[in-house]
């Protein structure tokens, strides 16, 4: 389980009584799409077939482009994380990024959800020696690629859940 027992205000839209303002969900979602774009090719590399990953993480660019409803972002995301479940490694972590990516949309805190299972994949695709080295690299990359105006809030969302997010946030 990646999400906290209680939910933070920050990732919940002003909307819904949160204080997460559209245009800053966008961009959460934003990434969390980006990151499981980033490692997607390790599930397609063993599952080349199988549309349910991409198609989540295309739900989600979708949604937030206003084209398809966030429920039907969300239910993307399940088929995606259904495709993980008799793969192990690399191409499992990719698959379960992309549902949470589709995901995503209706729940903000799964943003986290995607860069963190988009680090394990990197991880799990490495050589053994090199796996911890090359998570820190993914993390780095992920960090570099966040806009300015979500930086502080995601920075500090990692250092809140890292530890229920197999620490992968030691970057």
């Amino acid at each position: 389980m990646i999400l906290p027992k209680d939910r933070d205000p920050r990732f919940v839209t002003i909307r819904r009584g949160g204080t997460l303002t559209d245009s800053d969900h966008q961009l959460l979602a934003l990434r969390a799409a980006s990151c499981a774009e980033h490692v997607l090719p390790l599930f397609e590399s063993v599952e080349p077939e199988d549309p349910r990953p991409r198609r989540s993480i295309q739900h989600a660019h979708a949604c937030m482009r206003g084209e398809v409803e966030m429920m039907q972002s969300r239910a993307a995301g399940g088929p995606a994380m259904g495709a993980a479940r008799d793969l192990r490694g690399a191409a499992r972590h990719a698959a379960y990024a992309a549902g949470q990516a589709g995901a995503f949309a209706l729940v903000a805190a799964h943003e986290l959800g995607a860069a963190a299972y988009a680090i394990k994949a990197v991880r799990a695709a490495a050589p053994e020696d090199e796996g911890e080295a090359a998570g820190r690299l993914e993390c780095q990359w992920q960090r570099d690629e966040l806009p300015r105006s979500i930086r502080e809030l995601v920075l500090d969302d990692q250092r809140l859940r890292n530890d229920i997010c197999w620490s992968v946030f030691d970057c």
